[in-house]
């Protein structure tokens, strides 16, 4: 979730960023689950996006949020631009996609229900103004210029930089959504070997969750078009981390990273304060143009470290970020896959010993063909839907082995829709396209009434 952090003191030694990250250890009996999802909201009576003032905005859905369900209000300016409640936070994304970060849970079935509660919420509020929610990998008609843009200091900052670097930036932050599970380590070397496992697997997760096949209201030759986008927006601040795979990997190493990647802002006293393209080692010097003489606290370090964007990113938990945004189903499912994976020891190993033998260019080049092809994709005589597979069964052994139970059902039944995809070879954008070429003979506005939430 895109807000300023709070607290932290005073950054007096170099070594305090890795600290940062350190501090976020936890024991396996404490390890959580958070889920987060955003979703396009548009107007039901003319299919537009919904802007931010009006009778039918993303203000109204939130006020509505805030009035009827207890959500506690976030300020910015004097705008509303989000809510908190119970641990977990309703934000707003720069083109007005709404996104639930949800509270950390112990199980997945918990995560199914604070789903379900968010989306009976957001339909609640959203009925009676005629605003409707669709989970999709990119927008599929909306143009660029039809796009909102959010009241948040942050994102004029990141849509002035996004015009300067790569070629994509813009319709990243205005038109896609993604679903992300964030996750816990105990150690180092858990978070080390965490991060492997992730990054490498992150393109079977771009596969499985492919769902965005249109852009401009027209097929765009992705089966995930957002990850395309991913791979052409900022080559200081994405990717597949090869430093990660490599001898004295750990939070050292990924402060370096971090540092070297150019600055977006610093958060004072309600503002966001222009440091487009400067650098942090300079701020740790009290050498940054945007604030001569000052230096940076541990928040200003936390504000930072969430304007990476790689395809596995640490903080104090590790994000999975691949995916497209989808259906209630698979808005379960993906955390479910990681969290068969990461959890358990035996699947986590066997995770690994999947792509121990991978080099960077394999998995740069999983990377690249996951987005275009789905589980169509193959690389080096090795295919997808295979890999897939593999995954799968390994995670569902994964979530065996945690033994959480509820109304008679583990966790495992949370893959199946995924083990459906490897089974017939469709991704939802299949699905999607299949529906375009056939039924819809080419009307995707038919694909609002039949995948809203």
């Amino acid at each position: 979730m895109s807000i300023p952090q709070q607290g932290g003191g005073p950054i007096e030694r170099l070594e305090q960023l890795a600290e940062y990250i350190a501090s976020g250890e936890k024991p396996r009996e404490d390890w959580r689950i958070g889920t987060e999802h955003e979703k396009f909201g548009y107007d039901r009576r003319g299919l537009a996006p919904l802007p931010y003032e009006g009778e039918t905005s993303i203000r109204a859905m939130l006020e509505g949020l805030r009035d009827r369900f207890g959500w506690e209000p976030v300020d910015e300016q004097g705008k509303l631009i989000g809510l908190t409640r119970d641990g977990a936070n309703v934000s707003l994304e720069p083109g007005g996609q709404l996104e639930l970060s949800g509270a950390p849970l112990a199980t997945l079935h918990e995560t199914r229900d604070e789903l379900e509660n968010h989306l009976t919420e957001v339909a609640a509020v959203g009925q009676p103004i005629g605003a409707e929610f669709i989970g999709l990998g990119a927008a599929p008609v909306w143009t660029a210029d039809e796009m909102p843009v959010m009241p948040k200091g942050r994102y004029r900052l990141m849509n002035d930089y996004m015009g300067r670097v790569g070629t994509m930036g813009r319709t990243m932050m205005f038109r896609t959504c993604t679903v992300q599970v964030n996750l816990d380590y105990a150690s180092e070397a858990d978070m080390v070997r965490k991060m492997r496992v992730a990054l490498a697997l992150q393109p079977v997760a771009t596969a499985l969750m492919a769902n965005s096949p249109f852009l401009d209201g027209k097929v765009n030759g992705f089966k995930s078009w957002r990850a395309n986008v991913w791979q052409n927006l900022d080559d200081a601040r994405t990717g597949m981390l090869s430093f990660m795979f490599e001898d004295g990997a750990g939070y050292e190493r990924y402060v370096d990273y971090v540092l070297d990647v150019p600055m977006y802002f610093v958060y004072r006293d309600g503002k966001y304060i222009d440091a487009l393209g400067q650098s942090f080692r300079d701020f740790l010097k009290g050498e940054l143009p945007a604030l001569p003489g000052e230096k940076p606290t541990l928040s200003d370090w936390a504000d930072h470290m969430t304007t990476v964007f790689p395809e596995a990113r640490v903080k104090k938990y590790i994000e999975m970020r691949g995916a497209d945004g989808g259906s209630r189903e698979r808005l379960v499912a993906l955390p479910a896959l990681w969290v068969g994976l990461m959890y358990d020891g035996a699947a986590l190993d066997a995770g690994w010993d999947l792509v121990k033998g991978w080099d960077a260019e394999t998995r740069d080049e999983w990377r690249r063909v996951a987005g275009r092809d789905g589980l169509a994709a193959e690389v080096g005589g090795v295919k997808m839907r295979d890999l897939a597979r593999e995954v799968l069964a390994i995670s569902r052994a994964g979530l065996a082995a945690r033994g959480h139970v509820a109304e008679g059902q583990d966790e495992t039944h949370f893959l199946d829709v995924l083990d459906e995809s490897v089974a017939t070879g469709r991704t939802p954008a299949d699905e999607l396209l299949a529906k375009y070429h056939g039924e819809w003979q080419g009307d995707l506005s038919r694909i609002y009434p039949e995948y809203r939430y």
